[in-house]
C-alpha cells in the first residue's frame, strides 16, 4: 500500500473515531431495545483489490498491480433471526476507467448491540467479478471477512460509521497467460475495502409502553402509624436509571428511590391517595409512567378477639363447642357473628357456636367476626382436630371370602359360545367354578350392604388370536355375557357385575403361559413336560378365558388352566370319549403239512 493511501486511510479512521466520540452521547437516547427483523445498508465503498494481473498486450506477462478504486458503492441486506445473529446478503461495486470489481456475497453476521453503538463482524463467501481494461473479465470465488460499527439514530435509521473488510479472491487468466510458471496466470487478490453509509431498520417488535404499579402497605392504619408506598416500574430500559417522584393528598411525605413513607400523625380519619411517577431521563419520549395507591386512616381503635374450641380434638361425628371473647379497647358495644368453618357445619349465635363434624376429618378452622358500634371489626378462629373413628373389627368369615373370591379364570372351548347359541359354551368344570363364586359373592354382598363403593365383580373376556379383530371382539363379548348371565342365574345381582370385552388384546405370551404351567400345583413334573410339548395348543387354550376381579380388594383371578378337569380336553380341543379297546387278533391257522 502506498504512503498516500495509508495517510488517507488513517485520516478516515481518525475522523470516524472523533465523530463517534462526539455523537455517541446524543445517539444513546435513540437506542431502541427491539431488534429489527431486517436491516438494509447502502453507502459509499472504497476498495483496494490487493493483487496483480498481467500487463495487457505484454508478451512477457509483466505483473500489473491493480490500483485502489475510490469510486464505488455497497449494499447489504441482513435478516436477523436472533438478537445477535443474522444472515447477510452483500453486494459491492467499485469502478474505475481501467479496473472494475464487484462482489456478491452471503454469510452469517454477529452484532453486539450496546447502549449507544452496534458492533458487528461477518464472514461471507463471495462470487468476485474482476474486469481489467484490455483483459477479459473474470469470475472467481472469494471471501469477505471484517466488521464495523453503527450508531443508532432512531428506530428506523442507523449510521454505519465504518465498515472495514478483508477481501480475498482468486481468478484464472490461463487463457491469456500462456506461461505456466507466471505468477499472474492464476493470481490471488488480497485486498481491503472500507464502507460508510446509512442502515434502514425494518420490522421488529414495537417498543413497549412504560407502566408502573403502586402498592400501599398497610392499606389501613390508625392515626400516627406510617404507610409505605412502593412503585414497581415495568417496560423501562433495564440499563437506564429510573427516577421517582411522589405526591400525596394528606400526611407528611418522605421518599427514597422507589419507595415513600407517609407520616399520618395528626391526620383525620378517611381515605388518601399517593401518586408515584417513574421517569427515564435518558429518553425524550415514551419515558414516564404514573400510578396511584390508596390507604385509609382510622382514628378509633378496633376491638380485640380470641376464640377457643372444647374439646379441641374429637372423633368424626362428635360435636365441638366454640366460644369467642371480644372486647373494645374504647369500651364501645361489640357483637360476634359471621361464623364460618373450613369444613363441616357450624351453627351459632352470639359468642358461641357448635361444629358438626359428621363425615369430615383433619384440622378444621372455625372463625367468627367481632364488630363494634363504629363499624370496626376483628376476627379470630379456633382449630379443631377431627379424627376418624377406629375401623370396625374384621369379620374372619368375610376375610376368608375375600381371599377366596378371586378363584380361577373361566375357560371356553374354541369359538364357544357361538352366535347361534350364546347361552352355551360353559363346560361342567367351569360351571362348578362359577357356582362356587356366585355363592361366595352373594354372602360377601350381604355383609357389605350399604358400603361405598358397592362391591362388584369385573369380568374381562379374551379370545385367542386366530380370528379377525371384529370376530374376536364379538366372541369375547359373548363369553363375558355368558359368564355374567350364569352368575345372575345363580343369585348375583346384575348391577354388581361389570363386563369388559378385550378381544385378542392383552393375550398371554408363551413365557407367561409357561410360568403359569410351572406354578400349577396340580401338575407333576412329568405332566408339566407333557403339557408343554403342545405349547402352541396350550397357549391358544390359555387365551380363551374370562378373568374375574373384585373391585373392593383389587384381587384378580389366578389364570391357571384346568388341566386335571375331566373336560379339559374339550377346552383344549380334543374329546373325552373313552378310547376303544384294540380289536382282538384273529388266530393264525396252521397249515397242514
Amino acid at each position: 500500500m502506498s504512503l498516500s493511501r495509508v495517510v488517507r486511510t488513517q485520516a478516515f479512521l481518525g475522523m470516524s473515531l472523533l465523530l463517534v466520540a462526539g455523537f455517541s452521547g446524543t445517539a444513546a437516547f435513540a437506542q431502541d431495545e427491539t431488534v429489527p427483523k431486517v436491516d438494509v445498508f447502502a453507502g459509499y465503498q472504497w476498495l483496494n483489490p490487493g493483487g496483480n494481473v498481467t500487463t495487457p498486450f505484454d508478451p512477457t506477462f509483466t505483473p500489473f498491480k491493480l490500483p485502489s478504486i475510490t469510486g464505488g458503492f455497497g449494499t447489504a441486506v441482513t435478516y436477523n433471526f436472533a438478537k445477535n445473529w443474522g444472515l447477510s446478503a452483500d453486494f459491492g461495486s467499485n469502478y474505475k476507467s481501467e479496473v472494475n470489481e464487484e462482489t456478491l456475497s452471503v454469510g452469517p453476521r454477529f452484532m453486539w448491540r450496546t447502549e449507544g453503538m452496534n458492533i458487528f463482524a461477518h464472514t461471507l463467501l463471495s462470487l468476485n467479478f474482476l474486469d481489467v481494461s484490455s483483459l477479459p473479465g473474470k469470475k472467481g470465488i472469494g471471501a469477505v471477512l471484517g466488521g464495523g460499527f453503527d450508531l443508532p439514530i432512531n428506530k428506523h435509521f442507523s449510521w454505519r460509521v465504518l465498515e472495514a473488510d478483508y477481501v480475498w479472491a482468486r481468478h484464472n487468466y490461463a487463457d491469456v497467460v500462456t506461461d505456466p510458471s507466471s505468477s499472474v496466470r492464476r493470481p490471488e487478490m488480497s485486498g481491503a475495502r472500507l464502507r460508510s453509509g446509512i442502515v434502514f431498520n425494518i420490522g421488529g417488535e414495537p417498543e413497549a409502553v412504560p407502566a408502573a404499579a403502586c402498592a400501599a402497605q398497610p392499606a389501613q392504619v390508625m392515626v400516627g402509624e406510617p404507610v409505605t408506598v412502593i412503585v414497581t416500574p415495568s417496560n423501562f430500559n433495564p440499563k437506564h436509571t429510573v427516577g421517582y417522584a411522589f405526591t400525596t393528598t394528606g400526611g407528611k411525605l418522605t421518599s427514597k428511590d422507589a419507595s415513600a413513607t407517609v407520616d399520618t400523625a395528626g391526620m383525620t380519619g378517611g381515605s388518601y391517595t399517593v401518586t408515584g411517577t417513574a421517569t427515564d431521563a435518558k429518553k425524550k419520549k415514551n419515558n414516564v409512567a404514573s400510578c396511584n395507591a390508596s390507604f385509609s386512616v382510622k382514628e378509633p381503635r378496633p376491638p380485640s378477639m380470641t376464640c377457643s374450641a372444647n374439646p379441641a380434638v374429637v372423633q368424626s361425628g362428635t360435636a365441638s363447642n366454640i366460644s369467642c371473647s371480644c372486647t373494645s379497647p374504647d369500651g364501645v358495644p361489640v357483637t360476634v357473628a359471621s361464623w364460618t368453618a373450613g369444613s363441616g357445619k357450624v351453627s351459632g349465635s352470639g359468642n358461641t357456636a357448635s361444629l358438626d363434624t359428621s363425615g369430615i376429618s383433619g384440622p378444621v378452622s372455625v372463625s367468627a367476626t367481632c364488630t363494634d358500634s363504629r363499624g370496626l371489626t376483628a376476627s379470630s378462629s379456633a382449630s379443631v382436630t377431627v379424627e376418624n373413628p377406629p375401623p370396625p373389627p374384621i369379620n374372619p368369615e368375610i376375610a376368608q371370602l375375600e381371599a377366596r373370591l378371586a378363584l380361577h379364570s373361566v375357560y371356553f372351548a374354541t369359538a364357544q359360545p357361538t352366535k347361534q347359541k350364546p347361552d352355551g359354551g360353559l363346560v361342567a368344570s367351569q360351571q362348578a367354578t362359577l357356582t362356587s363364586l356366585a355363592a361366595d359373592f352373594t354372602k360377601y354382598l350381604a355383609d357389605k350392604a350399604g358400603t361405598t363403593p358397592a362391591p362388584h365383580l369385573i369380568l374381562e373376556g379374551h379370545a385367542d388370536p386366530r380370528g379377525g379383530a371384529v370376530y374376536n371382539q364379538a366372541l369375547s363379548e359373548r363369553r363375558v355375557n355368558r359368564v355374567k348371565n350364569f352368575l345372575v342365574e345363580h343369585g348375583v345381582p346384575a348391577d354388581n357385575i361389570e363386563t369388559k370385552a378385550l378381544g385378542d388384546l392383552h393375550n398371554l405370551s408363551a413365557e407367561e403361559v409357561k410360568a403359569s404351567v410351572d406354578a400349577n400345583p396340580e401338575l407333576s413334573t412329568e405332566e408339566r413336560a407333557r403339557v408343554m410339548k403342545n405349547q402352541r395348543t396350550i397357549i391358544l387354550a390359555s387365551n380363551r378365558r374370562v378373568d374375574v376381579s373384585l373391585n373392593t380388594t383389587g384381587q384378580t383371578s389366578v389364570r391357571q388352566y384346568p388341566f386335571n378337569a375331566t373336560d379339559s380336553l374339550t377346552l383344549i380341543g380334543g374329546r373325552e370319549a373313552a378310547k376303544k379297546a384294540p380289536a382282538a387278533k384273529k388266530p393264525v391257522r396252521k397249515k397242514k403239512k
